[in-house]
């Protein structure tokens, strides 16, 4: 087994600043996007984060008649949790915050606790548009879940273990993602499923007033809008061990080989997200039960029969 230092309660600072730092790139990332489209500075685009968090901070809360305030409190933060629980048993080269035996369920477990979350910031406001958006989340959810963990299945099964730290250790050789590649993908999209991001955004969609974000502004609406983000900082970061070599890399430092990686990552799937349009959620059902599964499937009977033979 890899030796890894397990750091226990203190890995609260220095992971969360290094999520929240692939965080707030993947945010300026998809401002400079934006702006590229509209024509708009580049330089602009790229303090358009701060400027909406500022905005934001300053604007009031939107209270809605007959709300269900606790639970709708909950599913606000919960995203934001959620994502720092996914890092917690990351490995940053030689240390991890929680090096749990099976880390690889752990985070499909975390994962869908976001359904709830989400269900919860679209039940809590009491209003029709939020409400229809949790609707389309738990939908498109049905559809990418299964799929999501059976492409967790297949490093796992190829490192014949479900400790992350042994998965990256694992692809000393040659990264899964190269000989996974429908694993892959289909985890990248599980990550833009549960970040509800790019073609999976319905639930927030336009046609429905905003969906889950329809009823909340000021600092409630900075609190969806940042778990966004982290949900989709999250996903690249574990990204890096579970398919791409984790720490290994010349030169760099374990821990700084993981943030590149993930840095890499987080933008690649903010610029596919921006490109790719949206998904009907029934049409994304059909396509998660009647391809993706079976095509993830077939990947974890070769990783299978590799590692048989």
């Amino acid at each position: 087994m890899p030796e890894v230092v397990t750091v226990g309660a203190a890995w609260a600072v220095p992971a969360a600043l290094l999520l929240g730092l692939v965080a707030v790139v993947a945010a300026s990332a998809d401002a400079v996007m934006v702006a590229r489209r509209d024509g708009v500075d580049v330089r602009t685009g790229a303090i358009a984060p701060l400027a909406e968090t500022a905005r934001l901070l300053r604007q009031p809360r939107r209270v809605t008649p007959a709300a269900d305030a606790p639970l709708w409190r909950v599913g606000r933060g919960g995203l934001l949790v959620a994502a720092l629980l996914m890092v917690a048993v990351v490995p940053w080269g030689s240390w991890v915050p929680a090096d749990l035996p099976v880390g690889v369920v752990w985070f499909n477990a975390v994962d869908v606790t976001v359904w709830a979350f989400v269900w919860l910031a679209g039940w809590g406001p009491n209003a029709a548009f939020s409400l229809v958006g949790a609707y389309r989340f738990l939908a498109q959810a049905l559809a990418y879940e299964l799929p999501l963990m059976f492409a967790l299945t297949a490093p796992a099964l190829a490192a014949g273990s479900l400790r992350v730290a042994d998965v990256a250790a694992a692809q000393q050789g040659l990264w899964f993602a190269v000989w996974m590649p429908v694993a892959f993908a289909v985890y990248c999209l599980g990550v833009l499923g549960f970040a509800v991001w790019g073609p999976l955004a319905p639930p927030t969609g336009g046609d429905i007033a905003g969906g889950v974000l329809a009823e909340v502004s000021g600092p409630d609406r900075l609190l969806l809008l940042a778990g966004r983000y982290a949900l989709l900082a999250a996903g690249a970061v574990f990204a890096v061990p579970l398919f791409l070599g984790g720490g290994a890399g010349p030169l760099l430092p374990g821990w700084l080989w993981v943030l590149v990686k993930a840095l890499v990552l987080v933008v690649a799937l903010v610029a596919v997200g921006r490109r790719l349009p949206a998904l009907r959620p029934d049409r994304f059902l059909e396509l998660g039960w009647m391809v993706l599964l079976p095509a993830v499937l077939l990947q974890v009977l070769v990783v299978a029969l590799v590692v048989v033979l």
